[in-house]
């Protein structure tokens, strides 16, 4: 072999060997692509003999490379295997992420840049949102910055063609796709008669379509690839009518994502796996923020979970496919077991996710007596009088206590809450009006969100003993109105823990 050839490795910087040694080492880059990767010498008219060069064709592969310490402290030492010291599985990969911009989809793409992956950030924000911190360029940056290659992409998953450029500019730029993240997603908590057209539109055509439609563009490219994989984030097809009453469109909308995988997954099976995601609790994202409002981080976890889950589902074979993956599961069975460091605030309690059953036995009870989720009667005909004293009263007395300018100013809203049982009826709380209000009776101004449960169940609700979503999913709690104003008013519940 003539000295000063030139290796060039597919998705690394070019390196320079000499003569023989080149011919001796190439090999160890990684294995051969299809079984097809072949060294070739390519001597050109006009080249001098001691000038040829070797090119390597290498696909996303593990690469020889110091240990790479994961980002999960609470994982047993003992779990780690030496292939996993080893080597960085997601070294030269090209991972084509939906809504990478920040959240779920960026820690994905961060923890897949750890390991020197490509990155193709296919997300709408390209400007600086006041609201909404991140866009496909700042992005970019963080994931380059980890060790892995970027490619901002804008993108609307609504827009088929805007897809399809997408997918064309990975491939010209890294030669392939390995692994498709459908993240993308849009939501609104809302009941049928609440839910405006636009709004139903929005999420079919990003949560369902957009799954569809970038899976079909992505698909004749990773059937090429040697660890082909489709996660999409969306939960388990639970059927529980709870799960439909409060917010139908919505879930039609997520579990379009989910359908994509029990089709998928048997249409693609051995060369392609799909799978799906879904944590176990409330994540901490932008989203979350603008739904529940400041301080709902602190029953949360961080995104840094879903970012593990689905690394470790990345690293299994092809024949993993038509799961639905819950975050927590999957990390215990890979030997995590300490779970507080995926917290925002370690020890406090954390709010459930959606569409997960966590007493089953509790809601099977309810669907055998066709009561899952209680419909509260009309109570207007006997109407009860108006209390003057009783734990509702003295609840009421204690929130108007509590109220100041500051929580009208975070919350600006006004409740209407529908009591059955001793000391029940209809009751106020306005934080909208200057220092805000309470009262028995309806409010002077429509209100945003009615919320019909019993006084027992209300009592608890407000001193701690009841979370608003448990008391939401088992059907103790009734929702009508604007959902994200009722998250808010958890954060207010909270504070008066303490003094009921």
């Amino acid at each position: 072999m003539p000295a000063g050839v030139s290796v060039k490795v597919s998705g690394k910087e070019n390196l320079s060997l000499d003569g023989a040694r080149a011919a001796r080492q190439a090999p160890r880059f990684g294995p051969r692509r299809e079984r097809r990767t072949r060294a070739k010498v390519l001597a050109g008219q006009g080249l001098q003999r001691r000038s040829r060069t070797l090119a390597l064709e290498v696909p996303c592969t593990p690469l020889k490379r110091p240990p790479h310490r994961l980002n999960n402290e609470g994982r047993d030492e003992g779990a780690f295997t030496r292939r996993e010291k080893a080597y960085a599985r997601l070294a030269g990969c090209t991972v084509f992420i939906t809504g990478a911009s920040r959240g779920i989809g960026k820690a994905i793409a961060l923890k897949a840049a750890k390991d020197g992956a490509n990155i193709v950030i296919a997300a709408k924000t390209t400007h600086v949102n006041p609201k909404l911190p991140g866009t496909i360029f700042t992005a970019a940056e963080e994931i380059e910055a980890a060790g892995g290659k970027a490619l901002p992409c804008a993108v609307d998953v609504r827009d088929e063609q805007q897809i399809s450029n997408a997918v064309e500019k990975a491939v010209e730029r890294f030669g392939g796709i390995d692994i498709l993240v459908n993240n993308a997603s849009a939501i609104s908590l809302t009941n049928t008669l609440e839910t405006p057209t636009k709004r139903v539109d929005l999420m079919m055509n990003v949560n369902t379509r957009g799954t569809f439609l970038t899976s079909k563009a992505c698909i004749p490219y990773l059937k090429k690839s040697k660890i082909a994989h489709i996660l999409n984030l969306s939960p388990p097809l639970n059927l529980n009518p709870l799960w439909f009453k409060q917010h139908c469109a919505y879930t039609i909308a997520k579990y379009g994502m989910s359908m994509c995988v029990l089709g998928m997954a048997e249409e693609f099976k051995g060369e392609i796996a799909v799978n799906a995601l879904w944590p176990k609790t409330a994540i901490h994202t932008a989203a979350m923020d603008m739904l529940g409002g400041s301080g709902i981080e602190s029953q949360c976890r961080k995104v840094d979970i879903i970012a593990d889950a689905a690394y470790s589902i990345f690293k299994k074979p092809k024949t993993f496919t038509g799961n639905f993956i819950i975050d927590e599961n999957i990390l215990r069975e890979e030997g995590i077991k300490n779970f507080d460091i995926y917290a925002i605030k370690p020890g406090h309690p954390l709010l459930p996710d959606f569409f997960l059953d966590e007493h089953p036995d509790t809601i099977t009870k309810k669907m055998e007596s066709h009561d899952a989720v209680p419909e509260l009667k009309e109570k207007k005909s006997q109407p009860p009088p108006k209390p003057r004293s009783g734990a509702v009263a003295e609840t009421f007395r204690i929130v108007k206590d509590s109220l100041s300018d500051d929580v009208v100013k975070a919350t600006q809203a006004i409740y209407q809450f529908e009591l059955s049982g001793e000391d029940g009826g209809t009751w106020f709380l306005d934080l909208k009006s200057k220092g805000g209000n309470v009262g028995y009776g309806e409010p002077s101004d429509q209100a945003d969100v009615v919320m019909s449960m019993s006084t027992e169940d209300f009592v608890k609700m407000f001193s701690g003993k009841l979370k608003p979503t448990m008391a939401f999913m088992s059907g103790k709690l009734k929702i009508k109105g604007n959902m994200t104003l009722a998250i808010r008013l958890e954060k207010l519940m909270n504070q008066m823990n303490a003094r009921l």
